[in-house]
């Protein structure tokens, strides 16, 4: 009869050795946070207009991530993550300028 190993030991030990059943490591270590996307590489104009609307309000509302979204050809979702990501960039910034 086989060792059953429970799904949360199997989950931890792939976590700790950075593998999983199936995927194969990426070079360069780490895993793509959504499985099969690749990471986004926003256009010059994009970040122009992402660090703009940035300067003039950190948090993000509902309605300009809708505008922004819609006229940077973005989902949602990836001005909610820039936001985010650059939230902590400013974070770190204005941490080592102390």
């Amino acid at each position: 009869r086989p060792h059953l190993v429970p799904a949360a030991a199997l989950r931890h030990r792939e976590a700790a050795d950075g593998s999983s059943p199936g995927h194969e490591a990426e070079a360069g270590g780490g895993s793509p946070a959504v499985p099969g996307r690749p990471r986004t590489k926003f256009s010059a104009a994009q970040l122009q207009e992402l660090e703009r609307s940035f300067r003039e309000q950190r948090y993000i509302g509902a309605s300009e991530k809708r505008r922004l979204a819609a006229a940077l050809n973005l989902s949602q979702s990836q001005i909610k993550t820039w936001f985010q990501n650059r939230r902590m960039k400013f974070k770190r910034q204005t941490q080592d300028a102390r």
